[in-house]
């Protein structure tokens, strides 16, 4: 069973196991299916908050259970609760729960010198904030500590995802390229001499990794992330190629000269760059796409969802967490003095 299975990550993940031979029940809040998938998934309904619903959705049992959209102490226990029902688990956690050794972290680099400096890589014995239901990092460690003290009774792999993307994501940063190519913006602004570096993860990637942890249950955390960490230079480089633009990258030294200047949603003072090698040796695992061979599905995906609307309109998540990415008129300005 996989739960979230018609998001972003829930699509490649059904299709993966589906294609390796096991019997996907593609559980989601529509109950919906994907195009692509084989005609033997199975679709259910799903309200993932309701316990009881989950429970009478997994039924007489699964041998293993993907929850895409885990997310804090409640949902770990709905599924601990099932542990006799489930043979093993795989859920999707975040690499926001790292912090440094000053207690610094992604709940904190709003703050003065408040972004984190983690090791490069990061393996994942790098130490975690602390658990809780405050944010977004807190609850996934809660998710991570509830699963792992009951490793025991179920086996749960838990993925601790970098920046995803790849096609139908609400939050997609490539938006950040592409809306400046189609709207014919030839100078772009990138903070940090273009150089910053946050491990993204293809949807291609965790799929794989999902498949290869269900047919190996064990307990444990892995870093999941693409086998290469590129700068948003180079990512903003290989998103023009696809799509045909000439840009002229404008590099600023140091952070964005104001809020809405230069800051894109890769733009970090210091690189996020996970190890993977964990997961090579636990699960067997190997790259299987580069992040440039990812771009044509996620570019079109992102036109299709703009088409005819404003951007906000389309991606209003996107606009939520970022806020105006596309104030052109504070860019002309800058770039004017």
């Amino acid at each position: 069973m996989v739960i979230g299975a018609t998001g972003q990550i829930g699509r490649a993940a059904v299709d993966a196991l589906a294609r390796d031979g096991w019997d996907v029940t593609a559980a989601s809040r529509g109950g919906g299916r994907d195009g692509g998938w084989p005609a033997e998934v199975r679709t259910a309904a799903l309200d993932r908050d309701d316990a009881t619903a989950l429970a009478t959705a997994v039924g007489d049992g699964c041998d293993a259970l993907v929850d895409i959209v885990a997310y804090g102490a409640g949902h770990a226990r709905q599924l601990t609760a099932l542990a006799g029902r489930i043979g093993s688990a795989v859920v999707i956690s975040s690499v926001s729960v790292y912090e440094d050794g000053k207690g610094r972290g992604f709940d904190t680099q709003s703050e003065p010198d408040g972004f984190p400096a983690y090791p490069v890589p990061i393996p994942e014995s790098q130490r975690t904030v602390p658990p809780g239901e405050s944010t977004y990092s807190t609850r996934k460690v809660a998710l991570e500590s509830e699963l792992l003290a009951a490793g025991d009774r179920l086996p749960t792999t838990l993925l601790r995802a970098g920046a995803v993307h790849g096609p139908y994501g609400r939050t997609p940063r490539e938006l950040y390229v592409v809306k400046r190519n189609l709207d014919g913006r030839r100078r772009r602004i990138l903070a940090f001499g273009g150089a910053s570096r946050f491990h993204p993860v293809s949807v291609h990637t965790l799929a794989e990794l999902i498949r290869l942890a269900a047919a190996r249950p064990g307990s444990r955390v892995l870093n999941a992330c693409d086998p290469e960490a590129p700068t948003v230079a180079e990512i903003a480089r290989a998103i023009d190629t696809v799509m045909g633009a000439r840009t002229e990258d404008v590099l600023v030294d140091g952070p964005p000269p104001s809020p809405t200047v230069g800051d894109t949603p890769w733009s970090v003072p210091q690189p996020v760059i996970c190890d993977m090698s964990a997961a090579e040796r636990e699960l067997g695992h190997r790259p299987v796409i580069r992040y440039a061979d990812t771009l044509p599905e996620t570019i079109a995906s992102i036109e299709r969802q703009l088409a005819g609307r404003d951007w906000r309109e389309a991606y209003p998540a996107m606009f939520r967490n970022y806020g105006d990415l596309f104030d052109y008129a504070a860019e002309d300005a800058w770039l004017a003095s």
